[in-house]
This record gives C-alpha cells, sequence and structure tokens, in this order.
C-alpha cells in the first residue's frame, strides 16, 4: 500500500482503440477526469509507441502511475489482446513506461470498479424498484458490445467493495420461443455451441435480422451490424426495427439469467456504449418483461432495480478507481 499519487494516467485498450485521460484524486479521493484522448490501435506498432504519442500530446510530462484496463486475462507474464497485435508485459511496464507504480485490470472488470464508485446520478432507471443499487449485496453487471462483458460487484455495506470479473457471455443461449429457436439453428451451422455472446452483442444483429428475413421468405441483401442498427432504431426498416426488438427481448432474458446465477439481487447494471445507445428502446421494448419471465421466480426478479449506467467513460474511471483500490493506504 502507498500514499498515493495526486494524478495518474489511466488507460482503456480495445481491439480497436485505446482511451487515455489523466485522472486526478482529491483529498478525499474522489476522480475527476482530464478531456479523454482516443488513438486508434492500428495506428501504433506497440503500447508503448501509442503511450508515447499521448506523452507528446500532454507536452511530455505525464504522471508516474498508470492503470491500464485491458480486453481479455489479465494473468500471466504475457497479455495479449485478442484484436489488435499489441502486447503487455507487466514485469517491464514501470521500466518501459516510466512510471513508479501501476494497475492492470480487465475492461469489465474496471466498468465493476465504475459501478462501485460512481454516483447515483450517474445511473439511469430502467426496470424494476426505482431505487438506488443495494448498499450491501451482489450486483451484477453485463454490456453488450462487439462481445459481452460480465461482471459482478459486493458491497458490504459500509463503503468497501469487491470486483469480480468473469466470462458469463460465453454461457449457454436458452431460446425461450420460435424465432430464437430459429436463430439458434442459424448459428449452430457456424457454430457447435452457442454462447449467449453470439445473440446478445452488437454483430448479433446481423443474424437476428437474417433469421427473422428467412421465416418471412424476404430477399435481402448482405448488411454490416452497424448498418442494421442505424436503420432499426431510426425506424427506416421494419424488419431492421424487428431485429433491434427481437435483440432487446433476449437481452432482457440473458440479464435476468446473469441476476440468478450471481445472485444480483441488490441490482443489475447495463454498461457499455450500445446498451447506453439504446437505452429508449430497452424501456419501450419486452426487456423487462423477458427479465422477469423466470418462473417460481418472477416475484423476485421484480424487486431487482436495473439500471443503464450513464458515466460517459467508465473504463477509464474504473480503471483509475482499481488503482485507488489496488495502491492507495
Amino acid at each position: 500500500m502507498i500514499a498515493g499519487p495526486d494524478r495518474l494516467v489511466a488507460v482503456d485498450i480495445g481491439g480497436t482503440h485505446a482511451r487515455f485521460v489523466i485522472a486526478t484524486f482529491d483529498d478525499d479521493g474522489e476522480i475527476t477526469l482530464d478531456e479523454p484522448v482516443t488513438l486508434k490501435t492500428e495506428d501504433h506498432a506497440s503500447f508503448q509507441t501509442a503511450w508515447e504519442d499521448f506523452g507528446q500530446m500532454q507536452g511530455g510530462d505525464l504522471p508516474r502511475a498508470v492503470s491500464i484496463a485491458v480486453a481479455g486475462p489479465v494473468g500471466g507474464e504475457v497479455i495479449k489482446f485478442t484484436n489488435n497485435p499489441w502486447i503487455i508485459r507487466p514485469a517491464l511496464v514501470k521500466s518501459k513506461l516510466n512510471v513508479d507504480a501501476f494497475t492492470i485490470v480487465n475492461d469489465f472488470g474496471a466498468v465493476g470498479h465504475a459501478v462501485a464508485r460512481a454516483p447515483d446520478s450517474d445511473f439511469l432507471h430502467l426496470t424494476g424498484p426505482d431505487e438506488p443499487l443495494a448498499a450491501e449485496g451482489t450486483i451484477s453487471i453485463m454490456g453488450p458490445g462487439t462481445g459481452l462483458g460480465v461482471a459482478h460487484v459486493w458491497r458490504d455495506g459500509i463503503g468497501g467493495y469487491r470486483v469480480q470479473a468473469t466470462e458469463g457471455g460465453h454461457v449457454d443461449f436458452a431460446p425461450l420461443d420460435n424465432i430464437e429457436d430459429a436463430i439458434l439453428a442459424r448459428l449452430r451451422k457456424r457454430h457447435n455451441r452457442v454462447s449467449v455472446e453470439r445473440v446478445v452483442s452488437g454483430p448479433a444483429i446481423v443474424d437476428i435480422y437474417a433469421t427473422l428475413a428467412r421465416m418471412e421468405n424476404r430477399a435481402t441483401i448482405e448488411q454490416d451490424d452497424r448498418t442494421i442498427w442505424q436503420a432499426g432504431m431510426a425506424g427506416e426498416d421494419s424488419l431492421a426495427a424487428a431485429a433491434v426488438d427481437r435483440f432487446c427481448l433476449s437481452l432482457g432474458s440473458v440479464a435476468g439469467d446473469i441476476a440468478l446465477a450471481q445472485g444480483g439481487f441488490g441490482g443489475v447494471v447495463i454498461a457499455g456504449g450500445l446498451g447506453y445507445r439504446i437505452r429508449d428502446t430497452l424501456a419501450e421494448s419486452g426487456f423487462a418483461e423477458r427479465f422477469r419471465a423466470k418462473g417460481r421466480f418472477e416475484k423476485l426478479m421484480s424487486t431487482i432495480p436495473v439500471k443503464i449506467i450513464t458515466h460517459p467513460q467508465p473504463g477509464l474511471f474504473g480503471a483509475a478507481a482499481a488503482f485507488a483500490k489496488e495502491h492507495f493506504a
């Protein structure tokens, strides 16, 4: 444990982008973020060169502490990324980046720290009781994006907490009606095992859309997920809109399953940029009904507050919070 620096660099690294920000801690431990800088990973040969680029943007003077949120497992001597060629060797972080202290955390673990530390004003109510997340007990967190991130936070009721990142996005998908049966059948042609990530992540909208088109014997042109999302959200394509609604239904089912599995009865949080972008659609869809539809546990599910985190940079905020929890006395 250390007394802790006043400032550090928080970094959130995904497959496409690396986001950097200077984070400041006040005397009470509150975290303030400067304006983030986003760099494309494909424009940099390594994390170190991206770090140096960010340093030049800051006038060459960076804090001597860093917290790095990475999209992937964080154990081991070498950290590799799924969708970019960078690697991080934790043993070399201090010398390569010229820092005195560092933290490396899974990216969705960082979101867990953000959920644990963010004020009530950073959450938008979605369904269930309109009350704050519980101060004691387990809070389940999931975020549909390129994949499906899952984590949970346990609060002790007196301000302390623990975060557990998981691979809950890879549990088996369980269809509930004939449309989801058809989605599963389509996916089984390419995957021996179909996880929930195949159905409730951003790219999954392509298979949902194609399944609905086939059910109606429609001829459709091949489109990427971004195009389908835009057309569906804008109401420009009724089939795309139906695919978005079906996504919301399936997301509700999965969110309820995750809460049951984790004991997330203190609340459920939907995180990630996609969740925030479809917040209005989620509220008007069958998400809430599907979330509650757990047979004998329907009454219990109706007591769980479900929120969307609205903090603009939960990964960066959470990375700074993870550093504070690890290092500060």
